[in-house]
């Protein structure tokens, strides 16, 4: 088993590793499954052929509660295990809402300001500021996320000690 990460699958929004393993896709997916049945009292989720989603049961269902998605692939004779932290799809599409909303934003109102300084307009002198805003809005978007990320490390820990151990434990 040989582990892959990066400093930038660790600082991104949704941190990502890989894992090398000699098993075949059908027995990594065979013993997953057993895995999760034996930690059902810690773990819960779900497992097909090409997938998984595993999360840390808790008491309380909080929105920075992380999943673990586990997509298994072949690639030159071996099997590479591709981990994505993130949380639930329901916060993850609404920060994406947020940062194209964001995004569009800025841009159409720093369009407007820059034609209107090129045409000579002072009637949209608003739009600079209004850019400067949605940009300040992007960074307290992305800093919430941050903060969901540190309230999660860890669950986060622990699903990334449940996706090393299921293999350890399958090679061994």
């Amino acid at each position: 088993m040989k582990i892959e990460q990066t400093v930038l699958d660790s600082i991104r929004a949704r941190p990502r590793f890989k894992i090398y393993t000699s098993l075949s896709r059908q027995d990594y997916t065979a013993h997953l499954t057993i895995f999760l049945a034996e930690n059902t009292a810690e773990f819960s989720g779900n497992i097909n052929t090409e997938s998984a989603t595993i999360t840390v049961k808790t008491d309380e269902d909080n929105y920075w509660k992380p999943t673990l998605s586990l997509r298994a692939e072949t690639e030159d004779n071996t099997t590479v295990i591709r981990g994505i932290f993130g949380p639930s799809a329901a916060v993850w599409t609404f920060f994406m809402f947020l940062y194209f909303i964001f995004c569009m934003l800025w841009m159409v109102f720093f369009t407007v300001w820059f034609v209107a300084l090129q045409i000579g307009s002072t009637d949209f002198r608003w739009a600079l500021p209004a850019s400067l805003g949605m940009l300040v809005l992007l960074i307290l978007t992305y800093l919430a996320s941050l903060f969901g990320q540190r309230k999660a490390r860890r669950q986060m820990d622990k699903l990334r000690w449940f996706a090393e151990e299921s293999i350890r434990r399958m090679e061994h």
